[in-house]
């Protein structure tokens, strides 16, 4: 595994030492921030059930300022820490170990919010529509934050999830990944087509580059 692209471009990672962790892989990998950034200008990323961090350390990379990392194993922690000092983006993270719904509690009491969202369990846990739930009830979240789900091509999540819409699935090989889009409001103002957010998006990227 390396770092695909941005400042740390090239830079190996470590994989989890054991089969108990399924790392996303490069081509998987640079597919899906093709289709998020590719690049960022800025925001704080949250990479939940992070492994080996290579999804929030690609993200910094790509120009994230800061990212929370958290896994319950210890071999994931570590192998994590010595990831984040070989892409040298160690001075914007924080690593925690933590089951994830303690951790998302813990967040939520220091008021954090984030911009984008990494979400991929072990694939017999299909409860991420719980761990949304509450990240839009504790403000964990903001206005117009991506969360990338990775989840076995076999299943689908549903196409709306609280304020969360369904922008984009995509599948490669026994894996998906479902892109979600966080849109708050009153009842019904957040039921976006896929076309309109894409549209909303690109107009966001224009205004960005002017």
């Amino acid at each position: 595994m390396r770092v695909i692209s941005g400042s740390a471009k090239g830079r190996p990672l470590k994989a989890v030492p054991g089969t108990g962790t399924r790392p996303t892989t490069d081509k998987v990998k640079e597919a899906l921030f093709s289709m998020i950034g590719p690049y960022f200008d800025g925001g704080e990323a949250l990479d939940l059930f992070a492994g080996s961090g290579g999804l929030g350390i690609e993200a910094l990379s790509r120009g994230m300022d800061k990212a929370v990392f958290i896994d319950i194993d210890k071999k994931s922690v570590d192998t994590i820490r010595d990831n984040v000092q070989a892409a040298k983006v160690e001075e914007r993270t924080e690593i925690f170990r933590s089951e994830a719904a303690k951790a998302l509690r813990a967040l939520a009491k220091r008021s954090k919010a984030f911009d984008l969202v990494f979400l991929d369990p072990p694939y017999r846990m299909k409860d991420i529509p719980d761990y949304l739930a509450y990240m839009e009830e504790n403000g964990l979240v903001r206005d117009g934050a991506t969360i990338v789900v990775e989840h076995e091509a076999s299943f689908e999540y549903p196409e709306e999830i609280c304020s969360f819409r369904l922008r984009r699935r995509a599948q490669y090989g026994d894996t998906a990944v479902s892109l979600y889009v966080f849109r708050p409001g009153p009842s019904g103002q957040h039921m976006v087509q896929e076309d309109e957010v894409g549209q909303k998006a690109a107009a966001e990227q224009e205004m960005e580059r002017k």
